[in-house]
């Protein structure tokens, strides 16, 4: 790299020269303020590896313009960078995965090569594993066996963070928070939506631990379906419950100085 911007200067330099060489000189000042000029992250064209980690919400599931969710359309932001020349996306997610069914897979090295190549990597889990205590104790649901898993679900995504950066300690991580799907079938406030804030605390307490993370609430896009965001099974996001994600995604990344999008440009 350096040896590329020194071409560039001497390019330049040849460019301005004429026959007869005048000396120039710079003051103190003018010197310190040379040295202030700093090469856009945009200047060299580069690809960007996006990789999906995760359940049916980075798979995609539900979405009826088959864009690829929350994740197909986050590609399709990044691409419209300045600098950035292509995209490549790998998705692993899949429906139904729990945080420890994926944390055993990392421990596998299964998804080693995919990783160590991202340069960003999108995170859903967690409502499998809520969905978990749901159907085991559908007819005797209580706060405390929530609380109970918590503490498991905690250990484990932080694992999970320790395993991709063990990996990849360079890549930025996306971490999306859960939402109640139950709310479209409860008046006002609820139990459920006390559990759920809970475990998103969790995700965002991780995620202010590791300066590559960003956490990203998107609990408030389906507390109703007023503006229609869920699929017809009334679990999963549709295609507009997708574009609200990837919306709030973009909003968060620039809250934690990861993107300028009135520049439209990655600042890493």
């Amino acid at each position: 790299m350096k040896n590329i911007i020194m071409f560039i200067c001497i390019v330049l330099l040849s460019g301005c020269a004429s026959q007869e060489m005048i000396p120039v000189s710079f003051t103190e000042k003018e010197e310190l303020t040379f040295e202030k000029y700093v090469i856009p992250y945009s200047f060299f064209p580069r690809t960007i590896e996006l990789v999906g980690l995760g359940d049916s919400l980075t798979q995609g599931v539900g979405d009826e313009l088959k864009r690829e969710g929350y994740i197909g359309r986050f590609e399709k932001e990044v691409l419209q960078f300045n600098g950035i020349e292509d995209v490549v996306l790998t998705n692993t997610a899949k429906r139904g995965r729990r945080s420890d069914q994926l944390l055993k897979i990392l421990k596998s090295g299964d998804m080693d090569h995919q990783l160590r190549n991202a340069d960003i990597i999108t995170l859903t889990i967690g409502g499998n594993d809520m969905m978990k205590i749901v159907k085991k104790n559908l007819f005797n649901l209580k706060v405390e066996s929530f609380e109970k898993e918590l503490i498991s679900f905690e250990k484990n995504y932080k694992n999970i963070i320790k395993g991709i950066q063990e990996i990849n300690s360079d890549a930025i991580i996306v971490l999306i928070g859960i939402y109640n799907p139950f709310s479209i079938v409860t008046d006002g406030k609820n139990e459920f939506d006390t559990i759920v804030l809970d475990w998103n605390n969790t995700i965002e307490k991780i995620a202010d631990e590791n300066k590559q993370a960003c956490f990203i609430g998107v609990d408030q896009l389906f507390d109703s379906n007023e503006n229609l965001v869920y699929h017809t099974d009334f679990f999963h996001p549709n295609s507009k419950g997708y574009q609200l994600i990837t919306g709030s995604i973009m909003n968060s990344l620039q809250d934690c100085g990861l993107i300028d999008q009135q520049k439209r440009e990655l600042l890493f």
